[in-house]
Protein backbone atom coordinates (compact mmCIF):
# COMPACT_ATOMS: atom_id res chain seq x y z
CA UNK A 1 0.00 0.00 0.00
CA UNK A 2 1.22 3.30 -1.17
CA UNK A 3 0.13 6.28 1.25
CA UNK A 4 -0.30 9.82 -0.44
CA UNK A 5 -0.72 12.94 1.30
CA UNK A 6 -1.28 16.38 -0.81
CA UNK A 7 -0.75 20.00 0.52
CA UNK A 8 0.00 23.62 -0.11
CA UNK A 9 -3.71 24.44 -1.90
CA UNK A 10 -5.56 27.50 -1.06
CA UNK A 11 -7.16 30.59 -2.34
CA UNK A 12 -4.74 32.23 -4.10
CA UNK A 13 -5.20 35.89 -6.47
CA UNK A 14 -4.79 35.15 -10.37
CA UNK A 15 -1.75 35.44 -11.74
CA UNK A 16 -0.20 34.21 -8.32
CA UNK A 17 1.58 30.95 -7.67
CA UNK A 18 1.22 27.89 -5.60
CA UNK A 19 3.60 25.18 -4.96
CA UNK A 20 1.71 21.97 -4.57
CA UNK A 21 3.43 19.04 -1.87
CA UNK A 22 3.20 15.50 -2.22
CA UNK A 23 5.00 13.27 0.54
CA UNK A 24 4.47 9.41 -0.47
CA UNK A 25 5.11 6.35 2.18
CA UNK A 26 4.06 2.93 2.61
CA UNK A 27 5.85 0.72 -0.33
CA UNK A 28 6.49 3.47 -2.90
CA UNK A 29 9.03 1.03 -4.54
CA UNK A 30 5.62 -0.84 -6.02
CA UNK A 31 5.31 2.56 -8.42
CA UNK A 32 6.94 3.52 -10.91
CA UNK A 33 6.27 6.92 -11.36
CA UNK A 34 4.37 9.52 -9.60
CA UNK A 35 1.88 12.15 -11.50
CA UNK A 36 -0.69 14.93 -10.65
CA UNK A 37 -4.00 15.44 -11.80
CA UNK A 38 -6.58 17.75 -11.15
CA UNK A 39 -10.61 17.93 -11.25
CA UNK A 40 -12.74 20.89 -11.49
CA UNK A 41 -16.75 20.58 -10.76
CA UNK A 42 -18.30 18.41 -13.31
CA UNK A 43 -15.23 18.17 -15.35
CA UNK A 44 -12.87 14.88 -15.84
CA UNK A 45 -10.36 14.18 -14.25
CA UNK A 46 -7.02 15.76 -16.27
CA UNK A 47 -3.34 14.85 -16.08
CA UNK A 48 -1.08 17.89 -15.37
CA UNK A 49 2.38 16.37 -14.72
CA UNK A 50 4.52 12.91 -14.20
CA UNK A 51 7.69 12.06 -13.01
CA UNK A 52 9.52 8.42 -12.76
CA UNK A 53 10.49 7.94 -9.43
CA UNK A 54 14.11 8.17 -10.42
CA UNK A 55 13.17 12.10 -11.60
CA UNK A 56 14.96 11.48 -14.72
CA UNK A 57 12.17 11.75 -16.84
CA UNK A 58 9.02 14.05 -16.43
CA UNK A 59 6.11 14.96 -18.61
CA UNK A 60 3.90 17.87 -18.73
CA UNK A 61 0.58 18.49 -20.43
CA UNK A 62 0.85 20.79 -23.55
CA UNK A 63 -1.71 22.86 -22.50
CA UNK A 64 0.32 23.95 -19.22
CA UNK A 65 3.85 22.99 -20.57
CA UNK A 66 4.78 27.05 -19.45
CA UNK A 67 2.95 27.50 -16.38
CA UNK A 68 3.18 23.98 -14.94
CA UNK A 69 6.69 22.52 -13.33
CA UNK A 70 7.01 18.84 -11.48
CA UNK A 71 10.32 18.32 -9.43
CA UNK A 72 10.95 15.87 -6.59
CA UNK A 73 13.04 15.10 -3.41
CA UNK A 74 13.72 11.77 -3.83
CA UNK A 75 15.23 11.57 -0.05
CA UNK A 76 12.05 12.21 1.18
CA UNK A 77 9.71 10.84 -0.96
CA UNK A 78 8.42 14.06 -1.64
CA UNK A 79 6.93 15.47 -5.41
CA UNK A 80 6.06 19.23 -6.28
CA UNK A 81 4.32 20.74 -8.66
CA UNK A 82 4.83 24.21 -9.04
CA UNK A 83 2.12 26.65 -10.75
CA UNK A 84 2.38 29.83 -11.93
CA UNK A 85 0.53 32.60 -13.00
CA UNK A 86 -3.02 30.87 -11.64
CA UNK A 87 -5.93 31.77 -14.13
CA UNK A 88 -10.04 31.15 -12.13
CA UNK A 89 -9.68 28.17 -14.32
CA UNK A 90 -7.64 26.66 -12.58
CA UNK A 91 -9.55 26.49 -9.65
CA UNK A 92 -9.94 22.13 -8.90
CA UNK A 93 -8.77 19.56 -6.97
CA UNK A 94 -5.62 18.69 -7.31
CA UNK A 95 -4.78 15.07 -6.51
CA UNK A 96 -1.34 13.33 -6.43
CA UNK A 97 -1.26 9.79 -7.61
CA UNK A 98 1.51 6.57 -8.00
CA UNK A 99 1.18 3.84 -10.69
CA UNK A 100 2.64 3.97 -14.00
CA UNK A 101 4.66 6.49 -16.19
CA UNK A 102 1.85 8.02 -18.24
CA UNK A 103 -0.80 10.51 -18.59
CA UNK A 104 -3.97 8.44 -18.45
CA UNK A 105 -5.35 8.43 -14.95
CA UNK A 106 -6.25 4.85 -14.99
CA UNK A 107 -2.91 3.87 -15.23
CA UNK A 108 -2.31 4.58 -11.55
CA UNK A 109 -3.37 2.50 -8.43
CA UNK A 110 -2.53 5.02 -5.76
CA UNK A 111 -4.17 8.58 -5.19
CA UNK A 112 -4.24 11.10 -2.17
CA UNK A 113 -7.26 13.04 -1.20
CA UNK A 114 -6.68 15.65 -2.89
CA UNK A 115 -5.99 19.48 -2.30
CA UNK A 116 -8.35 22.24 -3.03
CA UNK A 117 -6.94 25.44 -5.03
CA UNK A 118 -9.07 28.15 -5.75
CA UNK A 119 -8.30 31.37 -7.47
CA UNK A 120 -9.90 34.77 -7.56
CA UNK A 121 -10.43 36.76 -10.71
Amino acid sequence: QVLLVESGGGLVQAGGSLRLRCAASGRTFNARAMGWFRQAPGQEREFLAAITMSGSQTRTTDSMKDRVAISRDIAKNTVFLQINNLEPEDTAIYYCAAGYFSAVWGDYDYWGQGTQVTVSS
